[in-house]
């Protein structure tokens, strides 16, 4: 596939690029948090290749893994930092968290894992591959690319129970404020971030709550008529609750601005997502970012720098794992 096969060289040229906004060079990510851009240049100086290689490789095969690696990522850094702890296997890890049960793409994190053991044992960390093919999955996506600062090293403390604080699908706007608010983002990076459900899918368990009337409720009015129609069909109401929807209807597969237009007209899936629209405070937001002049893929991957540097373990910290389900 040609578009597959230009990866690599478009990757590598947009990741010279320090991205800027409205003509401004954006600061240079990762100062004073310990990462930074080309931290393996000398140690392992194909590690970015290697990893890109990996995830391409895993998309070729699946591309739900592209949604599955982003949607790892945010949801390793949610809990105790960017370290890597959602890929360690075993009882009771944030691995086993009923968040984290669909998730996909861990093969491809060990293959890229494996390959770097072998080109340069012991240098680069789990928490690193996962950034990188966060990034490399947005990418494969038709979504932006950006330089990821590197230099982290991996948890050792992996628990289910680390994730109560986990953003949920039956957020409100105050709820999701507060959790990204206590990992120092704000509500702008809120919204943004929370674009990434322009690729992705959504189990009918989790929404289909809003879909039919039931003792707590009607469905939920804030719906568009014809889309509920046609979520009710997707997920009846005694159906296979594990069917799967995608979060950004019409465009689930591309990384887009397609999604907060779908919140504009009652379209969003999960209830977390469409209160983005009617909620006052992050209305005008989702507004902009669906504008003909949208900054959305420049301010998702300048938020996705900040987001990766959330309590991230440098220098003597952690360590480098051999693989990555499991610590040393």
């Amino acid at each position: 596939m040609n578009f597959v096969r230009s990866l690599c060289v478009l990757i590598t040229f947009l990741t010279c690029l320090v991205i800027s906004v409205n003509g401004q060079a954006a600061a240079r990510p990762g100062r004073g948090s310990g990462t930074r851009i080309g931290f393996y240049s000398t140690t392992c100086p194909n590690a970015e290749t290697i990893v890109r290689n990996a995830v391409i490789a895993g998309f070729r095969s699946d591309p739900r893994i592209a949604p599955g690696i982003l949607r790892m990522h945010f949801h390793d850094c949610f809990v105790q930092g960017c370290d890597g702890s959602i890929l360690i296997t075993g009882s009771n890890t944030e691995r086993t968290a009923v968040p984290n049960l669909s998730l996909r793409g861990f093969e491809a994190i060990d293959n890229a894992k494996t390959q770097l053991e072998a080109a340069c044992p012991g240098v680069v960390s789990c928490a690193d591959i996962l950034a990188l093919a966060a990034r490399d999955s947005v990418v494969l996506t038709r979504g932006t690319s950006w330089p990821v600062p590197t230099g982290r090293r991996d948890g050792r403390v992996s628990l289910a129970s680390n994730t109560n604080n986990l953003p949920g699908p039956g957020d409100s706007v105050a709820v999701q404020q507060q959790k990204f608010s206590a990992l120092g983002l704000s509500t702008r990076e809120l919204v943004v971030l929370v674009g990434g459900h322009t690729i992705g899918t959504a189990g009918c368990a989790v929404f289909r709550n809003r879909l039919f009337n039931s003792t707590s409720g009607p469905a939920d009015p804030t719906i568009d008529p014809t889309f509920l129609s046609q979520l009710q069909t997707q997920c009846p109401q005694n159906g296979d609750a594990s069917a799967r929807v995608d979060l950004d209807t019409g465009s689930g597969t591309t990384f887009d601005t397609s999604y907060f237009n779908n919140l504009s007209r009652g379209r969003g899936v999960l209830q977390s997502d469409q209160v983005l629209w009617t909620d006052p405070s992050t209305r005008p937001i989702v507004q902009q970012l669906m504008s003909p002049r949208s900054t959305f893929n420049v301010e998702f991957a300048r938020a996705m720098v900040r987001m990766s540097n959330i309590g991230v373990l440098t220098g003597a910290t952690g360590e480098i794992r051999r693989v990555c389900s499991a610590t040393n």
